[in-house]
């Protein structure tokens, strides 16, 4: 029998539940512990400048008959490996709607993809991340379909709310009905609650069981290899009437006592949350710092970036970088462009003026995008996302695919400097176009996101000389070669953002140890740009991306350019900079 300090679980448990609910939570919790731990084995890891994690379906590449979990695996060997060190597998599960995130079963591969096998094969290359699609389940589910039946171990694993009642508080991420009707096995009218399709119900946590069999599944995944676990959906997760049912308290504690109580058995495991939410109440996710996710989706950048390129001026995304603080030296931001969803506006609805918001929708409209919107408590409606591929929201569809090119790998390459770790989404590597045509056959917005590739088809285009595709991948290469070899960009390291040009987005990225240094530059204008170096930055230097050596004071940077520069410095001017102007994450760092 493992023996384990229970207390915090324990009082948490009492926190959620009755005395005798947490009395048998704990039981159950005890005894997932036990098992698991002897068929699990444990490895100390820590995030460093070497992690980046790729976001890919488990279909993404195809070549039949084999099976795509296989050529994904293959493809990525051939064209990332060593560049990118962990695969973030979305839904590969049976699922019946929305591109997976309707899991029918969560212990099962979807046979389209593969098999276990392949998922473990895959995780012999990378560290794997899996998707806990937690807040709901499918319709066609076996769990929906015993509590319909009236299975006595399935009662309450479910929300069935009275219509009559007010649910007016409730935030709406969609405009679709939060309740929809259900026929049980006796004829009775069920309203269940569905926060986002109908198709997706939500499960009811306040049932200390669903609790037990959603740790169940997050043990199994830990078990099949994944290191990262991504909590989708997770800001949701606990419904109260009469409240918002989102950020709940009930919601933080229930995602602390998953954290430790996996971290019973494999505590390198890392907590990434999925709240597409305004920027405050996005990063309460992070908890206290040490008892919560240990990343959070920096759902703010996206919009902010394309802004950016779109206005020619960093100046908010400069503005909100400054605000960036964390709560511990133990928790960072994961950082992503793009997704399988779209664009989502909610982050940035503090950050942004409406006349940029519609700037934004413009911008991808004019491209063949699409804007999704969410129902307000008022009866209205408000753009909540933008489906569109990050390329095409970021150019004219008349520009030029050098121009195209450069604003696309601009935004990476932000992206990649960002203290925290970098999410890179498959399209990225190549900067995939809008798929129109999924639309068109699904009537799905964003599936003009989601193309899958022929693994040949991919390869071809990745070797034609001058194409787009084969542009933005090998840059995107060398830019992720240049990262993963600099301790500087470690995702704890310190860090200060700079005002050198009203044209440039300016970070200086340092070691944990401050004995590696780069100042990184990215210039969001159409035009040349002259800049003056810090006075700290000590000559000469190098500037890592064209490896060539900075002798000057006063440079310039080409229309949205990136320059990376490796430099030493006069460390008690930095500390005098750091301490007198900008805010910093990881103050101890310099005490």
């Amino acid at each position: 029998m493992i023996q384990y300090e229970p207390h915090s679980i324990r009082e948490r448990l009492t926190v959620l539940y009755t005395p005798e609910d947490a009395d048998n939570a704990y039981k159950g919790i005890r005894e997932l512990i036990n098992g698991y731990r002897e068929r699990i084995t444990s490895y100390d890891y820590h995030l460093s400048e070497k992690d980046a994690i790729l976001i890919t379906y488990g279909d993404q590449v195809q070549s039949p008959p084999e099976p795509p979990l296989k050529e994904l695996n293959d493809f990525l060997v051939s064209h990332i490996d060593g560049l990118v060190n962990a695969v973030h597998l979305l839904p590969f599960y049976p699922y019946s709607s929305d591109d997976g995130f309707s899991v029918v079963d969560y212990k099962a591969v979807d046979p389209h993809c593969g098999s276990w096998s392949e998922v473990e094969q895959l995780g012999t290359h990378f560290r794997l991340m899996f998707d806990a699609v937690i807040n709901h389940v499918s319709q066609f589910s076996d769990w929906f379909k015993k509590y319909l039946e009236g299975d006595p171990d399935y009662a309450n694993f479910f929300i069935d709310a009275d219509p009559t009642q007010d649910l007016s508080s409730v935030v709406r991420p969609r405009t679709s009905p939060l309740l929809h009707e259900f026929k049980d096995a006796e004829g009775r009218i069920r309203y269940i609650w569905t926060t986002f399709s109908r198709d997706q119900v939500d499960l009811n946590y306040a049932n200390y069981k669903v609790l037990l069999a959603v740790l169940d599944a997050l043990f199994f995944y830990i078990e099949k290899g994944a290191t990262l676990l991504r909590l989708d959906a997770i800001a949701f997760v606990w419904k109260e009437i009469g409240t918002p049912s989102v950020h709940l308290p009930q919601t933080h504690e229930l995602i602390q006592l998953m954290r430790e109580v996996l971290h019973k058995v494999a505590p390198e495991v890392i907590i990434i949350t999925e709240t597409n939410v305004p920027h405050q109440e996005n990063i309460s996710y992070f908890g206290s710092g040490d008892d919560e996710a240990q990343m959070v989706y920096n759902f703010a950048l996206p919009p902010l970036l394309a802004h950016s390129v779109l206005t020619g001026s960093p100046a908010k995304l400069l503005a909100w970088a400054r605000t960036l603080t964390l709560p511990s030296d133990k928790v960072c931001f994961f950082n992503f462009t793009a997704s399988h969803d779209g664009v989502g506006l909610r982050p940035v609805s503090e950050l942004l003026d409406i006349e940029d918001i519609a700037a934004l929708e413009a911008a991808a409209k004019r491209s063949g995008g699409l804007v999704s919107y969410r129902a307000n408590a008022d009866g209205t409606q408000s753009p909540y996302e933008l489906n569109c591929s990050y390329i095409d929201l970021l150019t004219p569809p008349d520009a030029d695919d050098a121009v195209r090119a450069k604003r696309m790998l601009l935004t990476q390459a932000v992206a990649l400097a960002m203290p925290g770790v970098p999410g890179i989404y498959f399209h990225s590597l190549f900067g995939s176009r809008n798929y129109l045509e999924g639309v068109k056959m699904t009537g799905i917005n964003r599936s003009i996101n989601r193309e899958k590739f022929n693994s040949n088809w991919l390869d071809e285009q990745l070797q034609k000389e001058g194409g787009l595709e084969r542009r933005v991948y090998l840059a995107y290469k060398r830019l992720l070669s240049i990262r993963i070899n600099e301790t500087a960009f470690d995702p704890f390291g310190p860090f200060i953002f700079l005002d050198l040009h009203p044209s440039l987005f300016c970070l200086q990225r340092e070691s944990r140890e401050l004995d590696s240094h780069i100042l990184a530059v990215h210039n969001f204008s159409g035009e040349t740009v002259r800049f003056h170096l810090p006075d700290y930055l000590e000559l000469p230097a190098t500037e890592c991306i064209s490896n060539i050596y900075v002798t000057s004071e006063t440079l310039q940077i080409e229309s949205y350019g990136v320059m990376w520069i490796k430099c030493r410095i006069d460390v008690e001017a930095f500390e005098a900079c750091c301490n007198q102007a900008l805010p910093i994450i990881n103050e101890k760092e310099f005490e």
